[in-house]
């Protein structure tokens, strides 16, 4: 899995003009499955990402998790993240698994950090979305998981 998670004040997302997921302070993590990826993949991912600390403490730090800070999520699948532009001008997404599997991995994920405690919300698995996002710091990490070498 590739996870771009976005340490944000708030963010949403819309679908058709309605808005389908809103949060405070938290993350917006864009979610790309591969092929391979597991249950077991998806539940590492969501235990990593609960408890990174990419929040800042009174020291100015960053020392915190999402769950020590009480922060919320937002999850949305995007497999534009396993772009392959190696070749040509245009991407191919080869890598990227069929919905099939991929979205039963991204509402595993979901379901999982929630219950590792962040309340925790999604887009709409294929739809297109206008996904707002108030980058906070800006602080973006990118994790490719399982981590390799």
């Amino acid at each position: 899995m590739k996870a771009v998670l976005q340490r944000v004040s708030r963010g949403s997302v819309t679908v058709d003009g309605q808005i389908i997921a809103e949060i405070g302070k938290g993350l917006v993590i864009l979610l790309g499955v591969q092929p391979e990826d597991t249950l077991k993949v998806a539940e590492d991912l969501a235990n990593k990402i609960a408890t990174l600390r990419i929040f800042e403490g009174d020291a100015g730090k960053m020392n915190l998790s999402c769950l020590d800070v009480k922060g919320e999520a937002i999850v949305v699948s995007q497999f534009t993240l396993l772009a392959d532009t190696s070749r040509g001008r245009r991407p191919s997404f080869i890598g990227a698994a069929k919905p099939e599997i991929a979205e039963p991995l991204c509402d595993y994920f979901i379901k999982k950090l929630g219950e590792l405690g962040i309340p925790t919300q999604s887009g709409k698995f294929g739809a297109h979305m206008l996904v707002s996002i108030e980058n906070n710091g800006p602080v973006t990490i990118l994790l490719d998981y399982p981590e390799k070498g």
